[in-house]
């Protein structure tokens, strides 16, 4: 419990990159895996690596990234990758689903950062 967040953030990494890998190799996959799969595991993977970062720059181990801060990041990314980014760039396609998508996986970390706080206080004591 101590590190799930850490565990959670590697298995979301090697996931995302072997489904990126196994798509570019043309390598056939279930629907619900080739488009949604990634949009679930992002948030979390740019959470973390923003975290990181908060915890080292702010100097403090215990740092937490707010609901409101996670929330912010999910909206952004909604706003860009499903509204802003389909109208220039063709790659990207609007799908209401990978907003639901974004902010569960944005609520999954809350959810994990939580226990594993509430763990680290619980030691402590």
């Amino acid at each position: 419990m101590k590190k799930i967040l850490f565990y959670y953030f590697l298995f979301s990494l090697i996931t995302g990159t072997s489904v990126y890998f196994l798509q570019y190799f043309a390598i056939p996959l279930p629907n619900i895996i080739r488009f949604y799969l990634n949009d679930f595991l992002i948030i979390p993977i740019v959470l973390y690596c923003c975290l990181i970062v908060l915890k080292w720059s702010r100097n403090d181990p215990n740092y937490k990234l707010s609901l409101p801060i996670i929330l912010y990041l999910c909206v952004l990314y909604s706003v860009l990758f499903e509204f802003v980014f389909p109208k220039f760039i063709a790659r990207y396609t609007k799908d209401f689903i990978d907003i639901i998508l974004y902010f569960t996986g944005g609520i999954t970390f809350y959810i994990l950062q939580k226990k594993q706080h509430e763990f680290r206080q619980n030691s402590k004591s």
